[in-house]
């Protein structure tokens, strides 16, 4: 199952219809989308509006890869949860947000081996076809580290 996210404030149709796109292309793989407010409504994979955040993190548990916006709550969780990731940066350009910084947060963890990232629609099918459920690297902790801790402790206390 492939649980797919925008997140909660802003719309995300690029995403949502890239992915939709790909499930009629394969339309024996299940895909559950929370969606957002955006106007697309998908015709080949199951989709609500809203979800809970328990019912997202249930969600994302119980999936075998997310694909999402790159927004750090969503990255962090999936990676929490040591569940694969594909990344899909939404751009100001394009009116998706106010600044381009989910470009930098999605190069920033590509360039270190954690997720998966498609820079437009073009790239997402591919890069959904090569996501490898087995793939999903070491799992962090939901908690700081004592070391980081150490460090901020020390920061603070100067």
């Amino acid at each position: 199952m492939i649980f797919v996210t925008v997140g909660t404030q802003l719309a995300f149709d690029r995403l949502i219809v890239a992915v939709d796109q790909w499930a009629a292309r394969n339309p024996g793989t299940g895909v559950f989308a929370q969606v957002g407010p955006g106007d697309y409504r998908p015709a080949h994979i199951h989709s609500t509006p809203f979800i809970s955040p328990v019912e997202c993190r249930e969600r994302m548990r119980s999936a075998d890869v997310i694909v999402a916006h790159a927004g750090m709550g969503t990255i962090l969780s999936a990676l929490e949860l040591g569940k694969p990731l594909l990344v899909m940066p939404r751009r100001a350009a394009l009116g998706e947000h106010r600044n381009d910084h989910q470009l930098a947060t999605a190069a920033r963890f590509a360039a270190a081996g954690r997720i998966a990232v498609a820079t437009d629609t073009d790239e997402l099918g591919p890069r959904l076809d090569e996501l490898d459920a087995r793939d999903a690297g070491e799992r962090i902790s939901r908690y700081a580290s004592p070391e980081l801790l150490g460090a901020l402790t020390s920061f603070i206390n100067g």
